[in-house]
């Protein structure tokens, strides 16, 4: 059982898809890339510094209680959207996925108001301590308005970034953003095809 309050989310995990359902899919590509599978968000305070990255919970919050049961509940909801964003709702188990979102999606979020901090500046703090139903909620229904948006829908991209299957929402100027990070993977590939020149260049 975890406690946690504000402080730095792991720096692999960035908040930049576009949508907090997309960001939850994003951390299953760390699951990937581990030696035997292991669940990232298992780590300890990992799924509570990822709440607070993620905006669902105002940094600051005390996390009380996090444990094993919301990271199953945090990890088969992720399972469910990878796979309608990905297939589609007419494939393979989507029933299946569709059902279990469904159910997160009609939770109550949590409750909000505005408070002033210590240097009488409004910010967002929760009206009581969060639960994971109503944090579950949050992603869920973010996923359902995504999925029944056929304009949002249009503008989902997975990244070209080698080894790279983060899903984003191509919101940029043209439709014609490439990677999920220009940072990240588009530097990459900057970097190779730099490197590819040069390697002709010297041949």
């Amino acid at each position: 059982m975890t406690a946690v309050g504000a402080g730095p989310y792991p720096s692999q995990w960035r908040f930049d898809s576009g949508r907090v359902c997309l960001d939850l899919v994003a951390t299953a590509q760390e699951a990937d890339r581990r030696a035997g599978g292991t669940e990232p968000l298992a780590d300890t305070g990992r799924l509570a510094r990822w709440l607070v990255g993620a905006g669902l919970v105002p940094a600051g919050t005390p996390l009380h209680g996090v444990d094993s049961t919301w990271v199953a509940g945090f990890v088969e909801l992720r399972e469910c959207i990878d796979h309608l964003v990905r297939t589609g709702p007419e494939e393979g188990r989507a029933d299946d996925a569709l059902e279990i979102l469904n159910a997160r999606a009609q939770g109550a979020p949590p409750g909000i108001r505005a408070v002033k901090d210590g240097k009488g500046t409004l910010v967002r703090a929760l009206c009581a301590a969060p639960e994971c139903a109503a944090l579950l909620a949050v992603v869920a229904r973010d996923a359902v308005e995504l999925l029944t948006d056929p304009v949002a829908r249009s503008r989902l991209r997975q990244c070209e970034g080698d080894n790279c299957r983060r899903v984003y929402l191509d919101t940029s100027r043209g439709r014609r953003r490439r990677w999920c990070s220009s940072e990240v993977c588009g530097n990459r590939e900057r970097v190779a095809r730099h490197r590819r020149k040069a390697s002709v260049k010297e041949s």
